[in-house]
């Protein structure tokens, strides 16, 4: 051998049993095998949410198989491990790992993290993934989450939902005075401040409330979903389009200490599966919402209508009030408000060249 090879040969052992305890243990983690508990708002079975393209099931599937089986992910409906709303504190406890939900669940523990799900007269789906994946959003996310000990990412998109199911048609502002209405979120918000008694009600609960008339309304997701829950069976008014959620988010909550844990690599996978299903289960509501509308209003009597013009009025400067007065009392909200009416102003200019063009002059 001549000199330099043996240097070589000799420089390259030392550098590994130089190693010793850092390097062998680092090959070791790098295999350490993760076993975690997700629940969801949602009971088993429910397309989206729990079944199908994006929904939870098929996350947790994802992630396994792109992560070669070291992190597993068992997942839970609603009521198998926890009541459906109590994801926000089973996760911040550690009870389970992670969550499948939508944010606007938590407004009781912090206002902002309903910017992070849907906001009225908000951004639509490309906007609202410009504003996370480029507009410092999902950053902002973890930041209001990090005094609760967790993260989050978005993992789904139902696109624009539907206004809702209606017992009696909306024809003006006065037909919302004591309405009692399902309407979760910032949306509620906006209703109950115009006379409408407001109601949280898990989705399997809608149709049975609505059928006995304990509510007049209720708003679910979009033609597939809501025809799955039998809603067109207890009220046939079908009020177009979402003013409220023009791009529902789901949620991925991840406990933040369990998230530490996690190698760098695996972190990737939860993060680039949770985006794969994101943009996948939108594409899936695009293909069942056209097929359930078209069967609602041949088949099954539905009437669609859009709201008259000065209901959505009365709507939008009541959506404008509630949030001036959220973001006028709390920094954290008008940090986050800030941030993504920033990045709406942007997006809504670009899209005036080009998506609205597109909608307005070309489809007509």
């Amino acid at each position: 051998m001549t000199t330099s090879r043996r240097k070589f040969l000799s420089a390259g052992t030392a550098a590994a049993v130089g190693a010793g305890s850092l390097g062998f243990p680092m090959v070791a983690k790098a295999q350490q095998t993760f076993n975690w508990k997700m629940t969801s708002a949602y009971p088993k079975g429910s397309p989206f949410y729990m079944d199908g393209p994006g929904s939870a099931t098929d996350l947790a599937k994802r992630i396994e198989v792109m992560s070669g089986g070291r992190l597993k992910i068992q997942v839970y409906g609603a009521g198998e491990l926890i009541p459906a709303l109590e994801g926000f504190d089973a996760v911040r406890a550690g009870t389970v790992e992670m969550n499948h939900a939508n944010s606007y669940f938590w407004t009781g523990k912090t206002f902002a993290a309903q910017y992070f799900c849907a906001v009225p007269f908000g951004l639509n789906f490309q906007g609202v993934n410009g504003w996370f994946y480029d507009g410092g959003g999902i950053n902002l996310w973890h930041e209001v989450y990090a005094p609760f000990g967790m993260v989050a990412f978005p993992c789904g998109n139902t696109g624009v939902q539907m206004t809702g199911w209606f017992k009696k048609e909306i024809k003006s502002v006065a037909d919302f005075k004591g309405l009692k209405m399902r309407i979760p979120g910032l949306a509620g918000k906006v209703y109950a401040s115009l006379g409408v008694d407001v109601k949280l009600l898990p989705g399997g609960e809608i149709f049975p409330a609505l059928e006995r008339g304990v509510i007049d309304a209720a708003e679910f997701v979009g033609p597939f979903q809501d025809r799955r829950l039998g809603l067109q069976k207890a009220a046939k008014f079908y009020h177009t389009t979402g003013w409220h959620e023009p791009a529902t988010v789901s949620e991925l909550l991840i406990n933040k200490a369990a998230w530490d844990k996690l190698p760098a690599d695996l972190k990737a996978v939860v993060e680039n599966a949770a985006a794969a299903c994101n943009v996948i289960s939108e594409g899936w509501c695009q293909k069942t919402n056209a097929d359930a509308m078209e069967d609602l209003i041949k088949n099954q009597g539905v009437i669609a209508k859009p709201l008259p013009d000065a209901v959505v009025k009365a709507l939008r400067e009541a959506t404008d009030k509630v949030l001036a007065e959220a973001i006028a009392k709390d920094p954290v909200t008008k940090k986050v408000h800030d941030s993504y009416m920033a990045y709406k102003k942007k997006f809504d200019s670009w899209s005036g060249y080009s998506e609205s063009v597109y909608h307005n002059k070309i489809l007509g």
